[in-house]
């Protein structure tokens, strides 16, 4: 086990007891007691998001005083570290002020630039999903992603279809879902551990930023997947992701980049 997966693995405990915590607290509360906000690019942060991760910060910096933090809601530290946390407190804000248990907290571990342990926390239902870039773990099991071959076969995840539209082709997109079984939406990064776990088969994300993409891509890559940007590119440095099987993932890059 690497030193970044030891340090890693002591903390994710206590996080996910925080996020269960909190969000058990506040979830299916009325809007007014949630403390819910628009931010300044229009999407809302409630009361919870910003507990949450504030705790979290509390806890890296009680156990690993020289790492960085990169978090959605209250901003970057030390990010030159060797070590650095990105934390999404919830990744699918409108899901958890919906009262959808689909939203998660999300934590990476980064060593020098690169995200080498990512969990998935969904804290309703108590699922944690782990990865390092070659295993993966539902609840404490190691798990995979499941080999369908074919798009005419494949569960396909999205998080708001409106967003495709919006940053891609939208053309692209529906000649996509024409061609799978069935799509759904409400994803976020729920939509990530439910690939990893072998209960969907490709998942995409066409606006992302590095707080919702450094703890999925471990994950999908420790699950047997692949994980790029729409354009086949970096996940790591990416606006977008695409994740999928290796033979599913090269069928939809095609699809995306044939509109």
């Amino acid at each position: 086990m690497t030193t970044a997966q030891e340090m890693f693995l002591s903390l994710i405990g206590e996080a996910t007891a925080i996020s269960k915590e909190v969000s058990r607290r506040y979830f299916k509360k009325p809007l007014d007691q949630i403390g819910m906000v628009s931010k300044s690019d229009a999407s809302p942060v409630t009361a919870a998001d910003l507990e949450i991760e504030a705790k979290l910060r509390e806890l890296i910096a009680g156990k690993f005083p020289a790492h960085g933090i990169i978090g959605e809601e209250h901003g970057n530290t030390n990010t030159d570290a060797e070590f650095v946390w990105v934390l999404d407190p919830i990744d699918g804000t409108k899901s958890f002020i919906s009262g959808v248990p689909l939203f998660t907290t999300l934590v990476a571990l980064m060593q020098q630039g690169k995200p080498v342990c990512g969990a998935i926390y969904q804290p309703i239902l108590d699922e944690l999903v782990w990865g390092n870039n070659n295993e993966c773990f539902f609840n404490g099991k190691p798990t995979r992603i499941r080999e369908t071959k074919s798009l005419a076969d494949a569960t396909m995840l999205v998080t708001d279809a409106r967003h495709v539209s919006e940053h891609h082709p939208s053309a692209a997109f529906n000649a996509l879902a024409a061609d799978v079984k069935f799509w759904r939406t409400w994803a976020d990064g729920y939509g990530y551990a439910l690939m990893a776990t072998g209960y969907a088969d490709i998942m995409i994300d066409p606006v992302m930023n590095p707080w919702d993409i450094m703890a999925v891509v471990p994950v999908v890559r420790g699950a047997g997947g692949v994980v790029t940007d729409f354009a086949g590119g970096d996940a790591v440095s990416a606006k977008s992701l695409v994740a999928a099987s290796p033979l599913l993932h090269a069928q939809v890059l095609r699809r995306l980049g044939n509109a």
